[in-house]
């Protein structure tokens, strides 16, 4: 649950009964794949317990009883509840073993380029294998340090900034000027910024640029003052945002409408959300304590026009976020394997490990 939530802890799979368990996560598998409440009858025979339908019965009252099971009408079947999720989800998690990745998967992050094209990668990636909405966030680093600046002139009065930082991360932007700039005067603002600065963090180049822009020497040397506020309008994003990277927005809407249980002004408002991308931004950085697999269901968001949704998240080494997000009746062993195989992988490409 995210840190400073007043709801309680979701129960552990561990408070049930083996048999219980095995019902409930048959039970789950099943809706998952149908949609339809599932019966008695068609769990005894297929649970391969040896059951009556009639024990099988008392299973899902006692399941009932404890939140994890609903009935839709008297004479359907029962439906998994958040709670009921929940516990198989924890069934899931506590038989996870790593498995391989097909070769070319990794192959395709190790070619993709600078380490955000890598991270950006593996938003498709993860996207693409759980056919879910897929996203990847590269936490703000105070470690991240400066390798070298470029301007390039677009026309009369726009430039392009290049910033080159460690990691081989990269960040561009087009800053709006008040007059046109020779090339020649670009070339010498970002030798002189690369000359001044290169090596030192983004951060502490950021408090300095703004510190001498206050100084009255600058206002008398125009190529200073140019090379300040084209670095500064870029260090802005650069040295203190989180990078999000997000794919596959179409699969949520077709995951979604399948699974029937996303009404469109939630899908509306999740979709405003990713515009808003801060926003996503903050609530991952809610439910993400550390390292390994974060699994978040339906009423466990703290924001309310989530919670027809499910979330699943993995910390890979370096504190790079892989993540799915899609409808509550998804498809949980495929987005759990895909997000903790992806986060693995990620984790060895940036480090430029290998297999």
């Amino acid at each position: 649950m995210p840190p400073g939530d007043s709801r309680p802890s979701p129960p552990s799979s561990k408070d049930l009964p083996e048999r219980d368990r095995r019902v409930l996560a048959l039970l789950v598998r099943e809706f998952i794949e149908h949609g339809e409440p599932v019966s008695s009858l068609w769990l005894a025979g297929h649970s391969g317990l040896g059951v009556s339908s009639a024990t099988v019965r008392n299973i899902l009252s006692r399941l009932e009883e404890g939140g994890y099971l609903v009935q839709p009408h008297t004479s359907a079947g029962r439906a998994p509840t958040d709670r009921g999720y929940r516990c198989y989800v924890d069934l899931l998690i506590e038989g996870l073993k790593p498995g391989r990745w097909p070769g070319d998967v990794e192959a395709r992050l190790r070619s993709a380029g600078t380490a955000d094209d890598i991270v950006a990668s593996a938003s498709h990636e993860v996207a693409r294998i759980s056919h879910h909405l897929g996203f990847a966030l590269v936490p703000a680093s105070d470690a991240t340090v400066l390798r070298h600046v470029d301007f390039v002139a677009l026309d009369a009065s726009r430039v392009l900034v290049v910033l080159v930082a460690s990691g081989d991360q990269v960040w561009h932007k087009v800053v709006k000027t008040d007059e046109a700039m020779l090339p020649s005067d670009l070339v010498q603002a970002a030798n002189y910024l690369n000359e001044q600065f290169a090596g030192q963090r983004l951060g502490d180049i950021r408090a300095e640029v703004l510190e001498r822009m206050r100084q009255e020497r600058v206002l008398y040397d125009q190529l200073m003052a140019l090379a300040f506020r084209l670095a500064c309008a870029t260090l802005d994003n650069a040295a203190t945002q989180p990078r999000l990277h997000v794919h596959g927005a179409s699969s949520l809407v077709e995951e979604s409408v399948a699974a029937h249980d996303v009404p469109m002004e939630t899908l509306r408002a999740v979709f405003a959300m990713l515009e808003e991308k801060h926003r996503l931004i903050r609530l991952l950085n809610e439910y993400i304590e550390g390292p390994g697999l974060t699994v978040v269901i339906g009423g466990e968001h703290v924001a309310p026009d989530l919670r027809s949704f499910s979330l699943v998240a993995s910390t890979a080494p370096g504190g790079t976020v892989v993540g799915v997000l899609g409808p509550r009746r998804m498809r949980y062993a495929r987005a759990i394997t895909a997000v903790d195989g992806l986060s693995r992988i990620l984790g060895r490409v940036l480090a430029g490990e290998r297999n």
